[in-house]
């Protein structure tokens, strides 16, 4: 936690870039994803990413090398769906512990081979937790919408398991990411601060939520403002936004969280908004020259990419975001 807090008050920090986007380069097909291990599994399994680091650990690593060797500080474990809330759909609830550890490890193994190949630029690992598939403040059935498929304590316990795992595999953050519910988010929130509690650790924290359109809130319908408010009460390595929008349509969202909280400031958009067949076209030099506004208006202590980015990408925002200091870390301004 005290290097984390030192190295952001010295350097502006670069995350990853996006694993899926990545990984469709492999174009790995059904047989791919089960491997030998989950051959004739009873449903198909192309699609879950997360167990790639089970059944193609070699390609999990050479992403996470890519990213690092195009200059970043941080990756993300390839753990995005790696609850038992979301790993539900593939009937691998039961793979979870170990999609984490093995997620972990590969990530923190890279890492230690990379920092050793240079001391003076440590490497760190980011255990990722996603948001699930289910909300905890929104009904799925427009007919009943008092109805909840999920609720707070089921989030809880099943985000903590994911921690736990995560952390036995060696992460030295955990980032709750893609927050569309903030209920979601202060489940595992709790969950870690629990794990604090237990273990008697003080594991850097970082929270990234998502805009999910142009009014500015996020799908629970909290502004950026509200959305701090909400979550100010634990104490966070970084707060900020990633995916659904781009650099460009990000901005004004970063410039709430800049002038509102004390802690570290992060961003990670995606290459731009995506185009008819969802598919991302922003090139590396024009999403380098959209986060360098971040920069020039001192908002942010982190920086990487979402949907869409590729090492190419970071390589450029890396580039950019070493001509610049990072934002300071001073008490909010008084709303």
């Amino acid at each position: 936690m005290s290097k984390l807090k030192e190295l952001l008050i010295q350097k502006i920090l670069v995350l990853d870039g996006a694993m899926g986007t990545m990984l469709q380069r492999y174009q790995f097909s059904e047989e791919d994803f089960q491997g030998e291990r989950f051959k004739n599994w009873e449903i198909p399994v192309k699609g879950n990413n997360d167990l790639l680091s089970l059944t193609q650990p070699k390609a999990i690593a050479e992403v996470h090398q890519k990213y690092f060797e195009a200059g970043a500080d941080i990756v993300e474990t390839n753990t995005f769906s790696g609850t038992t809330i979301a790993m539900a759909d593939y009937k691998m609830e039961h793979l979870v512990d170990e999609l984490n550890y093995e997620s972990a490890r590969i990530a923190k193994e890279v890492a230690q081979k990379i920092t050793l190949e240079n001391t003076e630029k440590p490497r760190f690992v980011a255990g990722a937790m996603g948001p699930t598939n289910k909300t905890a403040s929104i009904s799925p059935d427009v007919n009943n919408p008092g109805f909840r498929a999920i609720c707070f304590d089921e989030l809880r316990m099943a985000y903590k398991q994911q921690a736990l795992a995560l952390l036995k595999g060696g992460v030295d953050i955990l980032l709750v990411e893609t927050v569309f519910d903030t209920l979601n988010a202060k489940a595992a929130l709790f969950a870690i601060e629990e794990i604090k509690e237990e273990q008697q650790i003080d594991i850097p924290v970082m929270l990234s939520g998502t805009i999910t359109d142009a009014s500015g809130r996020t799908l629970s319908g909290q502004t950026a403002e509200a959305f701090l408010i909400s979550v100010s009460h634990i104490p966070l390595l970084s707060v900020g936004f990633n995916c659904a929008l781009g650099a460009k349509q990000l901005t004004p969202h970063l410039e709430v969280l800049a002038n509102r909280t004390s802690a570290g400031v992060s961003a990670y958009p995606n290459a731009g908004l995506p185009n008819a067949f969802g598919e991302y076209d922003e090139s590396p030099e024009e999403m380098a020259s959209q986060i360098e506004e971040y920069l020039q208006k001192n908002l942010v202590n982190i920086i990487g990419g979402c949907c869409g980015t590729t090492p190419e990408h970071i390589k450029a925002i890396a580039n950019v975001a070493g001509k610049y200091s990072p934002r300071k870390l001073e008490a909010p301004q008084l709303i």
